[in-house]
């Protein structure tokens, strides 16, 4: 089966959309699953001065390469003053100038979560609508809410079951999707 690569859109070491989204990863079966952190990728803030002096930086390239070399990402965002992450935003602006459509063919499964009610639901539409002008095709998405009432740092898992029936429900329409 195909190589589904997944991250979180956070620069924090202890980032629960990581938490989230290697917890949803270590669901999958019947897949090469490669679980990574972007902040492995350091980067400068984008600036054409840096470009067109320095070039593009060469974690930019190592990132796309695995980014080609999956069939599928899975990537959790999250949410910083009702929208993405500088961080994250910084890791599309330098991948779209190496490549505009660095994200071609590649079907996405897209989540978030925060401490609150709306679970980063903001930073998620924001990432629905601007992956696909890079190329991807989001297959599914889910917003996770109230994230330390409802996950377990401890045993890392979803401790809520209704959230839990619908990451399978999701996971699980995502993965035929990819298979198809």
């Amino acid at each position: 089966m195909g190589k589904i690569l997944v991250f979180a859109g956070s620069a924090s070491t202890v980032s629960i959309n990581h938490q989230l989204v290697a917890t949803v990863a270590n669901q999958i079966v019947d897949h090469e699953v490669e679980i990574i952190r972007l902040i492995d990728f350091e980067l400068p803030i984008y600036s054409y001065d840096i470009e067109k002096n320095d070039g593009i930086p060469l974690n930019v390239t190592r990132l796309k390469n695995k980014i080609d070399l999956a069939q599928a990402l899975i990537i959790s965002v999250n949410e910083h003053n009702a929208t993405v992450s500088s961080f994250f935003k910084n890791v599309i602006d330098w991948l779209s100038r190496l490549d505009r459509q660095f994200l071609s063919n590649k079907k996405v499964l897209l989540m978030s979560t925060s401490t609150g009610s709306k679970g980063a639901a903001s930073a998620l539409e924001y990432t629905e609508f601007i992956l696909p002008k890079f190329g991807a095709e989001v297959v599914a998405s889910f917003s996770f809410p109230y994230f330390n009432e409802n996950f377990d740092l401890e045993k890392l898992k979803v401790t809520d079951e209704t959230l839990q029936l619908g990451i399978i429900d999701t996971l699980s329409n995502f993965l035929q999707e990819i298979e198809s």
